[in-house]
């Protein structure tokens, strides 16, 4: 009797924790992606194209959900070039519902070292 009143609590916080934890996963390939491209956008046209990278450096996210945009192009020396990402997350908790997390990232570097 007393596990059945508890159970969808307990339902309820181990979904909790495991949708956390791929938002938390994904915030940090964003993270780290979007340094990528950051840095490929600072070196200069010659290290490729900072877009690409973001896309590369993030293999576990939906390349097709995932928004680009880059300032700072052409990167002058001493200017900072900026490249942030968007990525749409999906949730879903049973008992508790499911929405969309926009999960966004910035990355910055100097120009010219």
């Amino acid at each position: 009797m007393e596990f059945a009143l508890i159970l969808p609590i307990l339902v309820l916080l181990l979904f909790g924790i495991v949708e956390f934890g791929r938002a938390y996963n994904a915030k940090i390939a964003l993270q780290g992606a979007v340094r990528d491209g950051a840095r490929v956008l600072a070196i200069g046209p010659t290290a490729g194209d900072p877009v690409t990278k973001v896309i590369d450096s993030a293999p576990s996210l939906d390349a097709g959900k995932l928004s680009v945009t880059t300032s700072g192009s052409p990167c002058t020396s001493g200017t900072q070039a900026t490249v942030t990402a968007t990525y749409p997350l999906t949730y879903d908790i049973p008992l508790f519902g499911s929405a969309t997390w926009t999960l966004s990232a910035t990355g910055a570097m100097r120009c010219g070292g």
